[in-house]
């Protein structure tokens, strides 16, 4: 990506990247726990919403809270439990770089996340839906099964006539 060693290019390049680049601005570290349990070989992945973070530097260091929203085009992220109070008193979230944090636990509701991790996601399983009683037929319901039933029996009647042309001819 930077292919430069001079400072002022690096920033250059940080602050011109088209949006698909600063994608990978917004990489976090996996916690090693976390890595062992899920069976990662990355040693960093997209912080999203929903991701549990800790702090690792700056004056909130060692703060954990869950991610509400990621800004790609500061490579900031915000947090549940860091906020801040404007002179009216309306709390708002505080910024935090996305390299001043580290993954927790990750949400990995977003199959395709997990595929791109090779994650197996455990899908909790649906409670089958309780079979309903079966109320009586209407007018209208009575009407289509005779219908139905008729054309039944026309085709049968063709599918036999035409096995006796075939008997005859052959």
């Amino acid at each position: 990506m930077i292919q430069s060693a001079k400072p002022r290019k690096q920033r250059f390049f940080r602050f011109n990247a088209p949006m698909h680049v600063r994608q990978h601005f917004a990489h976090s570290h996996i916690d090693d726990s976390l890595k062992a349990k899920l069976n990662i070989k990355k040693n960093s992945v997209e912080v999203r919403k929903g991701d549990t973070v800790k702090i690792m530097s700056g004056s909130a260091r060692g703060t954990t809270g869950k991610v509400t929203s990621v800004n790609l085009r500061t490579g900031k992220i915000y947090l549940d439990s860091l906020t801040k109070k404007n002179a009216k008193g309306k709390e708002f979230g505080r910024p935090v770089g996305a390299n001043n944090v580290y993954i927790i636990d990750m949400d990995l509701s977003d199959k395709i996340r997990a595929a791109k991790l090779k994650v197996q996601v455990v899908a909790k399983k649906k409670e089958e839906p309780k079979p309903k009683k079966e109320a009586a037929p209407t007018a209208g319901q009575e009407k289509a099964e005779a219908a139905a039933e008729r054309v039944a029996e026309h085709t049968k009647d063709l599918m036999s006539k035409a096995v006796m042309k075939e008997t005859a001819t052959g």
